[in-house]
């Protein structure tokens, strides 16, 4: 019981994240959603700095598991890859655009939630990276450095997600950064432009 307590104090705090901001975690917060009183989810977690840094790595876990789910990892590596980045340009990965985007400047201030981002940016940079060896030796991928290519890859990613706070109406809508990810990729690992999205 204290386990699934837990649990479901994390996922509450985890689904304010994604859809307010890591900001609007308090133990009173997460108390009113739950129903129950403050000092509940004090005594799982004291400080609520805790809560909020565990929140962002639950979040952030579950979202890359949705990106990267592991029921296709039988499939090629470049069908892989193709999907993981199709997910995200479609937009509907926008809230963990603003979750990371949110973090990365609270973890300023935070050192829980500064330790938590590095250790999911290492998580996903070390996916990538492992996702793009085995294209190469599956003679999928073009690359020397399988690293490098994750690298641009994912600061594209992170760059694109900078504006996820932007309004519609003010959003920068240009056909380049529909795809910019994508394109990226390709150009990194020796692909003729369009043959990720071919994949799917």
């Amino acid at each position: 019981m204290p386990d699934e307590r837990r649990a479901e104090i994390l996922r509450t705090a985890a689904r304010i994240a994604l859809e307010e901001g890591l900001e609007r975690i308090t133990l009173r917060r997460v108390a009113d959603e739950l129903g129950v009183r403050p000092g509940l989810i004090g005594h799982y977690f004291p400080a609520a700095d805790a809560l909020v840094a565990e929140a962002f790595t639950d979040a952030a876990t579950k979202e890359r598991d949705t990106l990267l789910p592991a029921d296709e990892e039988g499939l090629a590596p470049i069908d892989r890859l193709a999907r993981f980045l199709v997910r995200l340009a479609d937009g509907t990965y926008l809230d963990l655009s603003r979750l990371w985007l949110n973090a990365r400047h609270l973890s300023r201030f935070k050192e829980g939630l500064r330790d938590a981002v590095g250790a999911q940016e290492t998580v996903t940079r070390t996916a990538l990276t492992a996702l793009i060896e085995a294209g190469v030796a599956a003679g999928e991928f073009d690359t020397d450095d399988a690293l490098g290519a994750a690298l641009h890859i994912l600061v594209t990613v992170d760059g694109l997600g900078s504006y996820a706070n932007a309004d519609a109406d003010i959003r920068l809508d240009h056909p380049t950064l529909d795809d910019m990810a994508i394109t990226t990729a390709e150009r990194e690992l020796g692909l003729d432009r369009g043959t990720l999205r071919a994949r799917l």
